[in-house]
């Protein structure tokens, strides 16, 4: 238990860079150079504005120098990633399973922040971060499952564009790959949470405009990012009881 409160800083500080990373991805910058700049008038973020969390709640959501509104995503961002990795500490412990998990969770925090900011899925996060995720599982747990589950998740959202080209992205699509490299044979719980969990905005927009909901469209990957780590924290007592419910 210690270990996971002790976590919950250093989740901060990633949560912080994360946001740098959407912020700066989609739009081709590099996550390194320039030092963070209010994005209204350009000028670099002070040390003591920069703490995570904190600085937001001093400054009162404001530029310090300019006044401008800083977006609550900053906050959000810190405070989720913070979560989440005291959550793999309190499920993995202090294990290299535990490092996989959090660099899932990383990337899903930072995929979920550009789609919902930009409507991107970006590629330069979501391939290369497959890529390692399935070395990974597959050195921890020498199984085929890890690239059956990336490929399966995959091919099953790209039937799913296919079909309805307006409900789906590529990006989702491969979005699945990190998914299933994770997830492996519980990759199925992750894409039924997230597609009924996407459900929800998508009544609302129905109730609200009715047949005009049709052409709003909603952001995916933060519902298949929930999918997924409730796949990462209870996906094989979720599957064994479902299947429990077959017997």
């Amino acid at each position: 238990m210690a270990e996971a409160l002790v976590a919950f800083f250093p989740g901060l500080a990633l949560g912080s860079f994360l946001n740098v990373v959407a912020a700066r991805v989609p739009v081709r910058r590099s996550i390194v150079r320039p030092a963070s700049a209010c994005m209204s008038c350009d000028t670099p973020i002070r040390r003591r504005d920069n703490v995570p969390v904190l600085s937001y709640l001093l400054l009162h959501g404001r530029c310090r120098a300019c006044g401008a509104h800083i977006p609550l995503r900053y906050p959000a961002v810190e405070l989720a990633t913070a979560l989440l990795f005291v959550g793999c500490v309190l499920r993995f412990g202090l294990s290299r399973e535990a490092v996989v998990a959090v660099f899932v969770c990383a990337a899903l925090v930072a995929v979920s922040a550009t789609d919902l900011e930009h409507r991107i899925v970006p590629n330069r996060i979501v391939v290369p971060g497959a890529a390692a995720v399935l070395f990974a599982q597959t050195a921890l747990h020498p199984s085929p499952e890890w690239a059956i589950g990336a490929v399966g998740a995959s091919g099953f959202l790209l039937l799913a564009a296919l079909a309805y080209p307006a409900g789906m992205g590529m990006g989702d699509v491969k979005l699945a790959l990190l998914m299933g490299a994770a997830l492996g044979r519980v990759v199925p719980v992750a894409l039924m949470v997230g597609m009924i969990s996407a459900l929800v905005p998508s009544a609302v927009l129905f109730a609200r405009h009715g047949a005009g909901a049709r052409k709003m469209g909603i952001p995916l990957a933060p519902f298949l990012a929930l999918g997924t780590i409730v796949g990462l924290f209870a996906g094989h007592a979720i599957l064994h009881a479902y299947l429990g419910t077959l017997r």
